[in-house]
């Protein structure tokens, strides 16, 4: 199953801020907050796990969205985006100074807003990749009519599989196999299907070896999903994996006998 992108919102006109989520569900993403004052902002981003955030600058309380971003920066490692009717000098030299994904001067086109979470997204992987490699993958559906040619970025326990302006999170404890095809390797979620153009070989190496284990020369297994087996197969859920007779051994160690 896909985890949506995790949104919060921090705006203080209520009609605007509905708006806003009713253009982000459209598109897929999950608004997990709207707050419409920086203290409020910090109490959902402790509490939820927030992939972005988008401020406007000017808001209820004693903080303005400038300083309720150098807070949840401070807080948390959160790309944001400013959205603002402010585009004074003065205005615009704070904003630069927290580093921000993006500034969108309101009003502005439900497309830009779309294109700078994309980027905000985008960049934000590829930054943290200096802490966890980032592999740039090109996935497709497991059906060929449905085939995918935008990136999957792998950073700590998701990969982020892009689709149109948006990218997708699916956890990799959401993930039930691998299956090597060729050169190529299908990746089976509850729900979906995706085909990345790399070997198996290689997709082991940067999946977190908590989550999976190898265990025939076609086929990778997430240890979590696992329901029976006997010498010759694994079962998950309803999927069927041979056992391979080299493979066996490593997959006994995985559990203690008494």
């Amino acid at each position: 199953m896909e985890s949506k992108v995790n949104i919060l919102i921090v705006e203080d006109e209520g009609i605007v801020a509905l708006g806003l989520e009713d253009t982000l569900q459209l598109e897929g993403y999950q608004v997990c907050g709207i707050a419409d004052n920086g203290k409020e902002a910090l109490r959902i981003v402790e509490k939820e796990t927030i992939d972005l955030v988008l401020l406007d600058i000017q808001i209820k309380g004693d903080w303005d969205g400038i300083e309720t971003a150098r807070r949840l920066t401070a807080l948390k490692d959160i790309p944001f985006i400013y959205l603002t009717a402010f585009s004074d000098d003065e205005t615009i030299e704070r904003a630069k100074e927290t580093t921000p994904a993006a500034y969108l001067v309101k009003p502005y086109q439900p497309r830009n807003l779309l294109i700078a979470i994309d980027l905000a997204l985008h960049n934000f992987a590829f930054r943290k990749s200096s802490a966890a490699p980032v592999v740039p993958f090109s996935p497709e559906e497991r059906s060929p009519e449905s085939i995918q040619k935008e990136p999957v970025l792998c950073f700590n326990d998701a990969i982020f599989i892009k689709q149109n302006y948006k990218f997708i999170k699916v956890s990799l404890n959401n993930i039930y196999y691998l299956e090597a095809e060729n050169n190529h390797t299908h990746i089976i979620t509850k729900d979906k299907n995706f085909i990345v153009r790399h070997p198996l070989n290689v997709v082991m190496d940067k999946f977190d070896r908590q989550y999976f284990i190898r265990v025939h020369r076609s086929y990778a297994i997430n240890m979590d999903h696992l329901d029976t087996f006997n010498n010759h197969s694994i079962f998950l859920k309803d999927h069927e994996i041979p056992l391979g007779r080299n493979y066996k051994d490593d997959f006994l160690q995985r559990f203690d006998f008494l």
